[in-house]
């Protein structure tokens, strides 16, 4: 009967949680690489009194920081109206 682990049992799953994590961290760098390739092509953007060219991938970017900055907007006044009802 073995009441503990010893440092030896430890080792080979720490390896393999290393090995894992190493796995997952390359194929995401190879699909965000993957990403900015295929989304490289230029695309016309119209706005109401003027157009320009800009990469595609420059859009998707710009498209998820405005999401963020009005996400982060909206939480705060949903924070501030909560507090005055208090």
């Amino acid at each position: 009967m073995r009441f503990g682990r010893s440092a030896s049992d430890e080792e080979p799953r720490e390896e393999s949680g290393l090995a894992l994590k190493l796995i997952v961290l390359i194929a995401l760098v190879a699909y965000l690489i993957a990403f900015v390739l295929e989304n490289r092509k230029q695309v016309s953007v119209h706005f109401v009194v003027a157009n320009s060219r800009v990469s595609l991938i420059w859009l998707i970017l710009l498209s998820i920081a405005i999401g963020a900055v009005g996400t982060a907007v909206i939480s705060q006044l949903n924070r501030r109206r909560r507090r005055r009802r208090h």
